[in-house]
């Protein structure tokens, strides 16, 4: 059972990768290991858990069985763990840390006493579905703290993968692998023009692709979705791209920009619609009637596959995922 160390040649990798707790590894296995690494004595790692010390040799036994590795060795005064058990208790370790943070999480949520989420979203879904959902969780957990971006699905899925955000409402760009995500996909955005009000093509019934390259033009970074979706509608229609481009993917200074300028904009119908009002200083915004669609694919909740959402993040994803299906 207390065989030697094996080489140091990285087995750190290669012991959780054989399905251990598929194997029979328990909870209770952890712990010893845990305690023996605190401890170097497999009787004081035994008191400290309030077993006997042979009840404690034969769950060493079981572990090394189901890992098929020495987990530990024995030295001078006591025993140490092998390169197999120290990655198996830094793993332990983790193990332990997220459960006691889900306990804390959880016990949080039911006292109302905090939590916290991270979410990014796309701006239309943002206003129709986010937003009611983190009224309805700020009601009733008062004490839940939630961050939101705003932001294009290209910045948003690569900060979903960093483990920055807990989850994303967007879509999954062309340039990376959507096997890294779970995607529930829940509408379409839909997408409309915007100028100044007094802006020339506000006096046409209805406005083609043939009258817009004229203008200068405020658009997303190059390479995002809603970008694309535009020159694609350009292309469909045989029109020249717009000469004079400003990108930007901040909402506010392209609201900027349009008020004081010819430019057009494109933006999802429901930040047109909640900038475009009527005596108010939002009402210099206004929606071009355009005689063609701007098509843009599908939108969802998406996560980082095999990462859980804690409780928090999980109740608002159900939340905004039970708004889109009302």
């Amino acid at each position: 059972m207390l065989e030697g160390r094996p080489n140091a040649s990285g087995p750190a990798g290669e012991l959780l990768e054989t399905g251990l707790f598929r194997s029979g590894l328990k909870i209770n296995h952890l712990r010893l290991v845990l305690a023996i690494d605190d401890h170097r004595r497999i009787s004081a790692a035994a008191d400290s858990l309030g077993i006997s010390q042979p009840a404690a040799s034969r769950m060493l036994a079981e572990i090394e069985a189901i890992a098929k590795a020495p987990i530990c060795e024995r030295v001078a005064r006591g025993v140490e763990l092998t390169s197999y058990g120290e990655a198996l208790a830094r793993r332990a370790r983790t193990i332990f840390l997220e459960l006691r943070e889900a306990a804390r999480e959880i016990n949080e949520l039911k006292t109302g006493s905090g939590g916290s989420v991270s979410l990014g979203s796309v701006t239309g879904p943002a206003l129709n579905l986010a937003v009611p959902a983190i009224r309805q969780v700020s009601t009733a957990y008062p004490g839940i703290e939630i961050n939101v971006q705003i932001d294009n699905s290209n910045v948003l899925t690569r900060e979903l993968l960093a483990a920055r955000h807990d989850f994303i409402i967007g879509r999954i760009p062309d340039d990376l692998n959507p096997r890294l995500f779970n995607l529930i996909e829940m509408g379409f955005e839909e997408v409309c023009l915007i100028v100044r009000e007094g802006h020339p093509l506000l006096e046409k019934a209805s406005v083609s692709a043939d009258d817009l390259p004229g203008y200068d033009w405020v658009f997303q970074p190059p390479g995002t979705l809603l970008r694309r979706a535009v020159e694609d509608s350009f292309g469909s229609a045989g029109v020249r791209l717009p000469a004079t481009v400003i990108n930007t993917s901040s909402t506010i200074l392209t609201l900027s920009i349009v008020r004081n300028t010819n430019a057009i904009a494109p933006v999802a119908l429901d930040v047109a619609r909640l900038v475009a009002g009527n005596g108010t200083e939002a009402g210099e915004i206004k929606i071009l009637r355009t005689g063609f669609p701007i098509r843009i694919k599908p939108y969802g909740l998406i996560t980082a596959e095999g990462r859980a959402l804690p409780p928090s993040a999980k109740l608002l994803y159900d939340l905004i995922l039970k708004q889109s299906r009302a």
